[in-house]
């Protein structure tokens, strides 16, 4: 099979001396939100490798022009790699930035791209500051699967990979940043027996996360983002037991390892989609909220929840203006289309989504498509004023369907 446009340029930036640095764009990396970042944030950890000379100068914002090629879109430009370093005299910022992105030319920047993938690829040898910068701005959700499974993991909203290749196409994570809670790394002996012979089910892994963020005194939103980023520290602990004891026993043959590989990745994937399904799902028990999940509208539609029950929607034994479906999605970038032919009875569709930022234009198109967002309220700052105003949070969701 012929290889994609993305997939050729992954294979021309996956070998030695290459690094790549991924993530999803959020509000305030592109400009949707008017917030002055004015380009996605990069940490210095992962400057220090793209320019260490600039990073090694003695002088005062030190800085460095560097070509890039943004293959996705063909278009090439200079951008400018600045490390301000005013708290070395006394100053406040110790900080490497990237900018000079392109303001609204950039398609990196376009408000439209938040939410997308980006991968920012750079060669360097050791010491050196980068002699080729590539990006790719992911352009359709077929590319978006197309580099998470090359990655073998989703991209959530908040996360960010480094990595760089020991050898051609080999990675190597350098950096993983993920939201973790200290007091949910769990270790082995604070772990039932069961989980260390058999990885546990996702229900058992998403209880350990309510019993260890209770819901006393906090709102639904809080709640819900709190166990999420507990869940995922568990997850990753369980993770760590499990894998890593196969890899120190070893393979007999490479099939079995790829197929081994296979296994942590799908696991890894799946993971997000559940999770967060089941946590939404404790939520509605302790709120006393009446609903079915994961049950049948019409012939084979089947949303995320409905609201009071599948059965009054499919009896009509209340109003039709009374019912209420949710469909979740982690991400909703050019997904939220996906949900519009759930429940043909309910004309408001209500879709709760954990990304961080949806453009002015496509917040347009759900309202036109009668999509209502409900986006947890700690998230509610990565968006711009005007679809701020708009946004429904879990909080008021639930009194919605209350009433």
């Amino acid at each position: 099979m012929e290889m994609t446009d993305l997939e050729a340029w992954m294979e021309k930036v996956s070998s030695k001396g290459w690094y790549w640095y991924v993530k999803r764009l959020s509000g305030n990396d592109t400009l949707l939100n008017n917030t002055h970042q004015a380009g996605p944030y990069i940490p210095k950890d992962v400057t220090r490798i793209l320019v260490p000379q600039v990073m090694q100068s003695t002088g005062t914002n030190p800085r460095k022009d560097l070509y890039l090629n943004i293959a996705s879109h063909s278009v090439t430009q200079v951008v400018t790699a600045i490390w301000y370093n005013n708290k070395l005299i006394g100053g406040t910022r110790n900080e490497c930035r990237i900018t000079n992105w392109g303001g609204s030319n950039s398609p990196i920047l376009d408000p439209d791209a938040t939410g997308s993938i980006l991968i920012l690829a750079f060669h360097s040898a050791e010491n050196q500051d980068a002699d080729k910068l590539e990006a790719w701005l992911c352009r359709t959700v077929t590319e978006e699967y197309t580099v998470e499974d090359r990655i073998g993991r989703s991209i959530e909203p908040g996360m960010t990979i480094f990595q760089t290749f020991t050898h051609d196409e080999i990675p190597r994570v350098l950096q993983e940043q993920l939201p973790t809670i200290a007091s949910c790394q769990l270790k082995p002996e604070e772990m039932p027996p069961s989980w260390l012979e058999a990885f546990p089910p996702a229900i058992d892994i998403t209880r350990k996360a309510v019993s260890l963020r209770p819901a006393t005194g906090t709102s639904a939103d809080e709640r819900l983002i709190l166990r999420r980023d507990c869940e995922f520290t568990i997850f990753r602990a369980v993770e760590e037991i499990h894998v890593l004891s196969q890899i120190q026993a070893g393979f007999t043959n490479v099939d079995e390892f790829l197929e081994f590989s296979k296994t942590v990745d799908n696991r890894r994937k799946s993971r997000s989609g559940r999770s967060f399904e089941l946590q939404t799902k404790m939520i509605f028990d302790e709120e006393s909220i009446a609903y079915s999940h994961g049950e049948f509208s019409e012939s084979n539609k089947r949303p995320d929840f409905l609201f009071p029950s599948a059965e009054a929607y499919q009896r009509g034994t209340i109003p039709e203006d009374r019912l209420r479906m949710l469909a979740l999605k982690t991400t909703c970038k050019d997904r939220w289309r996906q949900i519009l032919n759930e429940a043909d009875k309910i004309r408001n569709k209500h879709l709760l989504t954990l990304q961080q930022g949806v453009s002015e234009n496509q917040f347009n198109e759900m309202l036109a498509a009668n999509v209502i967002l409900v986006v947890p309220e700690s998230l509610h700052s990565f968006y711009s004023e005007k679809v701020k105003s708009q946004l429904l949070s879990l909080e008021d969701f639930l009194r919605e369907v209350r009433g």
